[in-house]
């Protein structure tokens, strides 16, 4: 049976900031840190130490700081990955998010929205942030072990539940999973259906 924990990185400098994320890389405050250290215990509490672990990760710093912790808890290693990143706003990263706010366009109610990119220049559009996140997760489960760790960004928990339920992008268009900083997502396959359930969304009970 294959079981996926999927980690929306916890808190962040451009959170308190009020800073627009998306490829800003911003690094964990140290209540980030700390909840680094809450998610690694839970899962150290969820997979047992004679199981085998996989842990891959978003490239930047405050996703790769927070699988660095979970790694050392866990005794593995994690494998970076660019295509685990958070959608790219463009211009607008790393600005305050009042000036996001004043320049963003909603997506049409009908029509386009997987092409629209929010009126921001250089932002990626839903179809291409989709597309990267199913990619890497394509790579992910071309592995046989068990158990995997993915430590991502918020926006992306979206990509990676349709990805593993098989949903088409093209589908993507208004469904949206939410997730909080520090939560866990918890995805099992069974060995016999092959059927793949999202056993919790979310999940932030270990925050506590």
């Amino acid at each position: 049976m294959r079981t996926l924990y999927v980690i929306a990185h916890p808190e962040s400098t451009h959170h308190v900031d009020g800073l627009v994320g998306g490829w800003y890389d911003a690094q964990l405050t140290p209540a980030g840190l700390r909840a680094a250290a809450a998610i690694a215990e839970a899962l150290r509490a969820r997979i047992p130490e004679q199981v085998d672990v996989e842990l891959f990760s978003s490239d930047l710093r405050r996703a790769s700081h927070a699988a660095t912790v979970i790694g050392e808890r866990l005794g593995v290693r994690p494998v970076l990955d660019p295509r685990l990143r958070e959608k790219s706003y463009g211009e607008a990263e790393g600005k305050p998010q009042e000036w996001l706010n004043q320049r963003f366009v909603p997506p049409p109610a009908v029509g386009a929205r997987m092409r629209h990119d929010e009126g921001v220049p250089g932002s990626e559009t839903i179809a291409a942030f989709a597309q990267r996140i199913y990619a890497a997760m394509e790579v992910i489960l071309q592995s046989d072990c068990e158990r995997q760790v993915i430590v991502t960004h918020g926006g992306a928990i979206t990509f990676v539940v349709a990805s593993w339920t098989r949903l088409p992008i093209g589908s993507l268009g208004y469904a949206r999973f939410h997730a909080a900083s520090g939560s866990i997502t918890e995805l099992r396959e069974d060995d016999f259906y092959r059927n793949r359930q999202v056993v919790s969304l979310g999940e932030v009970r270990h925050l506590d």
